[in-house]
């Protein structure tokens, strides 16, 4: 039940020996053939306990989003299965609501809602390597992407395509699909995934740990396909992941995984909200990012390596810019990059000021300074989002300007569209959790300040900007011909607000669309007394 994955999109930076490998391999918990429960002795490390009084509750008390703060009666620091086991137990026996937390970074109050009285942090459970039993690598939830990165890099000189934020927590960010930079290379971190540990309850009530894998005879199918992007807080608690890229095989671990890059090529193209950013050359750039990710999003484009984010803010801001990045060994890889440039510039009088960046691979991956919001001392923001099927339509294209350049916003405000497809576009919509898999970008709508007192003035900012965009369907990206939903790791909960949302169509199928019943019969038959829930749980069916 992680709810921590999510790797906040406003933050993105830029993005061998056998005996190295030697020293980061392990050999996994080992599971029952038959029931597929894990047996582990602990690890050294907790469970501790932390109640109010204690130095230490008010630290650990607190996600990456500071507008949510929870009093639980109290949080379980845990440091392996077993200890997630027991903890799972006493809140049931307790009749306390659970929730679990890795890395941090939810953008709703799944982990910080008041009726949680027992939160289960699992930072502590952060190994990654190879599980030689298995034949795949082993990820505990409470490592981070970049310690994730810089294990499987090296050690084997291999990686996953997940989350340009180096300190977001593995266990919310896999269970919810998990994209980053090299996924329209190599798809999601889901199409990676060979297996998963969850500690579930039955419907007596009773908790245990069990393996669910990929294989076609693994009777716990099920609860695998579901954790393929359905999102953390719904079937259980994972305790740990195992990946290995469909159709790799042999005890090379070196090959099971996707290799690598040697080294990045990247260019950052700025521009000024001044006289020359008119609204026409404001929403032909806009307008121009969307075609030629239409014309380039296929599995088999010669463009799928090349990964790119727009990043237009609010004009109060000065200026904003794009980023655009390659693996610097693909073929022609600065010719692809100059030719998007002029793509996206066409027509629109803008040059930009670029500035092109050449560095080994795994610094600008996995440098904490790509960073967390400005302010150290508090970060309070709000997060919404769509998929893209294909260009915003004229309308829309100025909602955005129109947003974008109003009195009330702030310099914090603005909005992400960011290059999507590719590989991902290349398994079936059933195929794993997350459903919307023909899509050629994700829109992110996002206002970011320090101050308590500012919530009401940027959260109404957002949320009209977000409405005005889809006015046309309800206020939400409802799935047609352009949009195409919503991903479930940037959770928004006006999405179930018949407020905000007045499409008539649910939040789950915004997020789910047809995968949702399959879903809730998982939930049913996992999760029977709905222990693991928060505001835009999964839920049983009625």
């Amino acid at each position: 039940m992680n709810r921590s994955n999510l790797d906040l999109p406003s933050r993105r930076g830029l993005l061998a020996a056998g005996a190295v490998a030697a020293a980061a391999s392990f050999v996994g918990p080992s599971a029952s053939a038959d029931t597929g429960e894990v047996t582990e002795e602990g690890t050294g490390f907790g469970p501790v306990t932390v109640r109010p009084g204690d130095t230490r509750y008010d630290s650990l008390l607190r996600g990456n989003n500071f507008r949510f703060v929870g009093r639980p009666d109290e949080i379980r620091v845990v440091g392996s299965t077993q200890q997630v086991v027991r903890a799972v137990t006493d809140a049931v026996r307790s009749g306390r609501t659970v929730a679990v937390r890795s890395g941090g970074h939810c953008f709703e109050n799944f982990t910080a809602d008041l009726a949680v009285r027992m939160l289960l942090d699992l930072s502590p459970m952060d190994a990654v390597g190879y599980d030689a039993a298995r034949g795949a690598f082993s990820v505990q939830p409470g490592a981070t992407l970049g310690h994730v990165y810089r294990t499987l890099f090296k050690g084997w000189g291999v990686t996953i395509p997940a989350g340009g934020c180096p300190e977001v927590g593995a266990g919310g960010h896999f269970a919810g699909g998990g994209y980053g930079p090299l996924s329209r290379r190599y798809g999601s971190v889901v199409d990676h995934l060979y297996g998963v540990e969850v500690v579930v309850v039955d419907r007596e009530g009773t908790a245990r740990a069990v393996v669910a894998t990929r294989e076609p005879d693994d009777p716990h199918r099920d609860l695998f396909w579901a954790h393929t992007g359905a999102g953390g807080g719904n079937f259980g608690v994972v305790t740990r992941y195992w990946l290995r890229s469909p159709g790799a095989s042999g005890s090379d671990p070196s090959k099971l995984l996707p290799s690598a890059p040697r080294e990045q090529l990247a260019v950052l193209v700025n521009w000024a909200w001044d006289e020359q950013m008119t609204q026409r050359a404001f929403t032909r750039l806009l307008h121009n990012f969307g075609t030629w990710h239409e014309r380039h999003s296929a599995p088999d484009s010669p463009y799928a390596g090349l990964y790119a984010i727009l990043i237009p803010t609010h004009h109060s801001a000065g200026g904003f810019l794009m980023t655009v990045q390659i693996d610097a060994d693909i073929p022609n890889a600065a010719g692809m990059v100059t030719d998007f440039v002029k793509a996206v510039t066409a027509d629109t009088g803008l040059a930009g000021k670029v500035t092109p960046l050449t560095m080994p691979w795994l610094h600008p991956t996995t440098w904490p300074g790509t960073g967390e919001p400005g302010n150290v001392g508090t970060r309070r923001y709000k997060i919404k989002a769509g998929y893209l099927r294909r260009s915003f339509t004229g309308a829309q294209l100025a909602a955005i300007y129109r947003n974008l350049t109003n009195s009330t916003g702030t310099p914090g405000g603005g909005m992400l569209l960011v290059g999507y497809g590719g590989q991902v576009g290349a398994v079936p919509s059933n195929a794993t959790a997350v459903a919307q898999r023909d899509v050629i970008m994700k829109a992110v709508y996002q206002t970011i300040w320090s101050a308590e007192s500012a919530d009401a003035t940027n959260l109404a900012w957002v949320r009209n900007f977000y409405r005005d965009v889809y006015a046309d369907t309800g206020g939400v990206p409802v799935p047609g011909a352009v949009s195409d939903g919503s991903y479930i790791n940037y959770p928004d909960t006006d999405l179930a607000d018949p407020t905000w949302n007045t499409s008539g169509v649910p939040w789950h199928t915004l997020y789910y669309k047809d995968n949702y019943p399959r879903l809730q019969q998982i939930k049913a038959r996992w999760d029977p007394r709905d222990v693991f829930h928060h505001a835009l749980s999964i839920r049983p069916p009625a």
